[in-house]
């Protein structure tokens, strides 16, 4: 089997997670995160859509991590989100930062809002 590098254009890949915590580009975030063009952020989950809302000119798609767990996103956070334009893909987290790293990867305009596994 051949293993390549992904390269990752100057952006953090997210390199691990566990119970209550993210590690983005080689350093630890507790809690809730928010992984965006140019930063990592904590992000206050559900209600924070400001977070999300200043990178919306800079990600074409967020992908949201629900936890340990597939969950729906509640209706307004959705809603606000896409009526700016912004793709919303939710999933549990774990799947949400394997896509983020294979599409970051591809150089997409990809962000991640995380709600940490338990």
């Amino acid at each position: 089997m051949e293993l390549n590098e992904m390269p990752f254009e100057g952006e953090r890949p997210i390199d691990g997670y566990g119970p209550g915590f993210f590690r983005v580009g080689g350093v630890a975030h507790e809690g809730a995160l928010a992984v965006l063009p140019g930063g990592v952020t904590p992000w206050g989950g559900w209600q924070d859509l400001e977070t999300l809302l200043h990178a919306r000119d800079r990600i074409d798609v967020l992908l949201v991590g629900t936890g340990g767990e597939i969950a729906h996103a509640p209706e307004q956070f959705r809603a606000a989100l896409e009526e700016t334009g912004l793709g919303v893909e939710v999933m549990a987290s774990p799947a949400a930062c394997r896509t983020y790293n294979v599409l970051l990867s591809e150089g997409r305009r990809i962000g991640a809002a995380l709600l940490p596994v338990g």
